[in-house]
């Protein structure tokens, strides 16, 4: 059996655009946007129209291409300044997602190292190495899918958080993806998904995949996950990551951290899937994780209605530290690794 959620291309370069699902109209309405803007595609960004760490990257990369692209200049030096300036812009959308700053990267280095590549010339090699990204993580994936479903035993009840599914990569999905390949091996008896407040990526988006996909599973209340560990029979969690420090620490959607918590109380399995890129070696601990504060309004008020009195200070980050103490196990593509992080004996 296949899952329907593979057909689903959330990022992709068509026509000289990147076209990607607009993500802030699910679940009611499935439909696409296309960027052929540098400021275009960092609105996608900051509006989470695109999201979830890996499709962030992705569309980054993508976005760099565009820049270089859309160059008038002929002048290599002036070209590559351009482009410079725009990955810069790009990097300033979101700052917890890690595999932003690691796809940009990676798009500079290849600009800087064709120094004898004409513009022209260079602006497409950039263009294949944004479609070499997104092709990377499809199969990443894939691979976090075989190691994390052999963690996963016939009949499970697994619970999850946030979004880490085709919508959130290229396709399959990180956190999910481990879900669908064990369900496509008769593995999962039913995922409990928390709605994830305050924008509801986990009733929205999350639900709607796994219905779409044929996986059965049951919304929740963040607030009741405490109660559905108990009284469920939960044999593990499994979540995604916008960023994990060296020692293992990990940024996710806020209320991972709740979550992780009531897993060790309750001795179940938390898993964090994620791609290698995900983890950031040059921040020792989860204390240096930038962790992006969004708009009060999205706190106070929902649908157009406000739920909130004026006046009243308003704390939303988007995003917690679970310390790594709390994590059973990470799941990349190269193997899973148990804190500390150790490359011992990994493919």
């Amino acid at each position: 059996m296949t899952t329907q959620s593979a057909y689903y291309q959330t990022v992709s370069w068509q026509n000289g655009k990147v076209r990607l699902i607009d993500q802030t109209l699910l679940p009611a309405q499935l439909a696409y946007i296309e960027c052929d803007t540098v400021e275009s595609l960092w609105e996608a960004i900051r509006s989470l129209r695109v999201r979830g760490a890996p499709a962030i990257g992705i569309a980054s990369a993508f976005g760099v291409a565009i820049a270089a692209l859309r160059s008038a200049s002929s002048d290599a030096k002036n070209f590559k300044e351009e482009v410079l300036k725009a990955i810069e812009y790009l990097r300033s959308a979101r700052p917890t997602a890690v595999n932003l700053f690691w796809a940009t990267e990676r798009m500079k280095k290849t600009l800087q190292a064709r120094e004898r590549q004409e513009p022209e010339q260079l602006a497409q090699t950039l263009l294949e190495e944004a479609q070499r990204i997104l092709e990377e993580d499809r199969a990443t994936c894939h691979k976090m899918a075989e190691f994390g479903s052999a963690l996963i035993a016939p009949g499970s009840r697994v619970m999850t958080h946030c979004n880490a599914g085709g919508l959130a990569t290229a396709e399959y999905g990180t956190a999910l993806g481990v879900i669908y390949r064990a369900h496509e091996q008769g593995k999962i008896k039913e995922v409990f998904a928390g709605e994830t407040r305050p924008l509801l990526q986990g009733a929205r988006l999350t639900c709607w995949e796994l219905k779409q996909s044929g996986v059965p599973v049951t919304l929740v209340c963040d607030t009741m996950a405490g109660s559905v560990l108990k009284q469920k029979e939960i044999d593990l969690v499994i979540v995604g990551a916008d960023r994990i420090a060296a020692n293992g620490d990990t940024a996710n959607k806020i209320g991972t951290y709740n979550l992780a918590i009531l897993a060790q109380y309750h001795k179940i399995p938390f898993y964090v899937a994620a791609p290698w890129s995900t983890i950031d070696l040059s921040i020792s601990d989860g204390s240096q994780i930038p962790i992006e504060e969004r708009d009060p309004k999205e706190i106070t008020h929902w649908g157009g209605k406000q739920w909130a009195p004026e006046g009243i200070g308003v704390w939303n980050p988007a995003f917690d530290v679970t310390p790594a103490e709390l994590i059973t196990a990470f799941i990349t593509e190269k193997g899973v690794l148990k804190p500390p992080f150790k490359n011992e004996g990994l493919p």
